[in-house]
């Protein structure tokens, strides 16, 4: 992914008022991100903690989300699989992200939802290099699989948020 302006991202969303990305906090760790090794840009707000970022890079350039996440009251005690990057070894809580949609159907009231880990590590997720074993003997062939279809899976995600 390439650098992002904190301009660049406010003015990138397409399901947020302007006042909604106005008020957006920035990640905490913004000056220290590693661009290089991310597939997506996602970040908890943490003034608002309910809600979510995700900022995809796309071929008209960057595309911000705004997410919300279910009151804390709304969790079960059961694992789920992030729907992102699908990583069955990670440990951290994965949540029900719901946005609305794009345009006129959003400001109707129609939205759309995934499970996404709860701190967006999907990037670090799938960059894990797993042990060489028979059935996958070459780890590095493993991490270029899985970056691939997170990309892929955050681009549908997109375009059902974009779907009229």
């Amino acid at each position: 992914m390439h650098p992002l302006s904190i301009k660049d991202i406010r003015s990138s969303f397409i399901n947020a008022t302007r006042s909604e990305a106005a008020k957006l906090t920035p990640p905490g760790n913004f000056d220290s991100l590693d661009w290089d090794n991310l597939d997506f840009l996602g970040w908890r707000d943490e003034k608002m903690p309910l809600r979510g970022y995700l900022v995809v890079p796309t071929d008209q350039g960057p595309s911000g989300i705004l997410l919300r996440a279910p009151e804390s009251g709304a969790r079960k005690n059961r694992a789920v699989l992030c729907e992102l990057c699908r990583d069955v070894f990670s440990k951290e809580d994965v949540l029900l992200w719901v946005a609305r949609r794009a345009g006129q159907s959003g400001r109707d009231g129609n939205t759309v939802g995934t499970l996404i880990c709860a701190d967006f590590i999907c990037s670090a997720n799938v960059r894990r290099e797993p042990p060489a074993s028979e059935i996958q003997p070459d780890p590095a062939a493993v991490v270029a699989r899985q970056v691939g279809e997170l990309r892929e899976r955050t681009d549908r995600f997109h375009s059902r948020v974009l779907k009229r």
